[in-house]
């Protein structure tokens, strides 16, 4: 749906947070294997990430993300949010998600608070269609949309688990988006689109029979076959600029002439690729991968808010955003006119 039909809603700022201090790569290589995977381009490592503690929860995340949100809006801004959006890579509790408890720590009494567990590397663009959507079919004015990526440390740091090639390359972060009525900071198109027939081709297992909630051993890991990890290459690769460019021919605009393109980040290549695939210089489409790692759906927001920190997203310039996610059972891509720059 084009910004032209119905009411106008604006990404109006972003906010982010890291965990801990970053953490080298040294400490994966005194426990790797010889393994031909880790020759494989998807695994290289970046050259820190950061982990969340045991005993910081998904809710604390976002808490520390919201922060700069209240220093530059103000303590008011979280009691008059209507809508909240959050979305947990690893939920600390697998019975319910950390809506209600978002709302409790941040002074909030949101109309709607919705948990969503789909959307994957792409939960952000995701949450902003479905943010927009509520905001322009109802009397909601304002939402808050919160990804938290907390499985780096709890997950790939087992003892068994960061053996593995694939172990170095996530980490563990949280971005925050806020979306009002209003024109400040349009977003000018969103596009989101399932793919049934990949949905599946990620596996959580725990290298035996043993279900993950079960006693037992065997530590549970996304697994990675050589086989799935070349069709998941040949997917991203396709469904990251196929969604980008539906995007561009939507609001007028060739992919070379985007101000600045925002990507998940799994790899290196896959960063290479999207980017050559629209035909960007480097500079215009910014990552964090080699400071943070894979973060997930964490990456777009914390790579936003990195950017618009550093004063490299100007005001009234097209930012477009597109992720895919797990094994390609969606993807999804948004336009903005940014017009949160400070």
């Amino acid at each position: 749906m084009s910004e032209s039909s119905a009411a106008t809603v604006s990404l109006a700022d972003v906010s982010s947070y890291l965990p801990g201090e970053p953490i080298g790569t040294e400490y994966f290589t005194r426990f790797a294997r010889s393994d031909r995977m880790a020759k494989n381009v998807m695994f290289r490592s970046p050259r820190t990430r950061h982990h969340v503690d045991r005993d910081e929860t998904a809710v604390d995340m976002v808490e520390r993300a919201a922060t700069p949100l209240a220093e530059r809006h103000g303590a008011q801004l979280f009691s008059k949010i209507d809508v909240l959006l959050t979305h947990t890579q690893l939920p600390d509790n697998p019975v319910m998600g950390c809506g209600p408890e978002v709302a409790r720590r941040l002074g909030m009494r949101p109309q709607i608070a919705y948990d969503l567990h789909n959307g994957g590397c792409a939960a952000f663009v995701n949450m902003m269609g479905l943010a927009r959507m509520i905001l322009r079919t109802t009397d909601a004015r304002t939402a808050l949309i919160a990804v938290a990526q907390n499985c780096a440390g709890p997950v790939f740091t087992q003892t068994e688990i960061r053996k593995l090639a694939q172990a170095p390359v996530p980490g563990d972060g949280c971005g925050i988006g806020l979306l009002v009525k209003d024109d400040s900071a349009p977003i000018l198109d969103v596009e989101c689109r399932t793919y049934p027939e990949f949905a599946g081709d990620m596996d959580f297992s725990t290298n035996g029979d043993r279900k993950y909630w079960e006693p037992g051993e065997g530590q549970g890991c996304v697994s990675f076959t050589e086989s799935k990890v070349t069709k998941v290459f040949a997917r991203g690769n396709r469904l990251v600029p196929e969604v980008a460019h539906t995007v561009c021919e939507r609001i007028g605009v060739k992919g070379r002439d985007i101000d600045t393109f925002v990507t998940n980040q799994p790899n290196r290549l896959f960063l290479r690729n999207w980017r050559d695939a629209l035909e960007l210089p480097v500079e215009r489409h910014p990552d964090t991968f080699d400071a943070c790692g894979n973060l997930f759906a964490a990456g777009i927001p914390v790579t936003l808010d990195t950017e618009n920190r550093a004063g490299r997203l100007r005001n009234g310039s097209i930012v477009l955003m597109s992720a895919f996610a797990h094994a390609g059972d969606f993807a999804a891509a948004a336009a903005v006119r940014w017009g949160a720059g400070r």
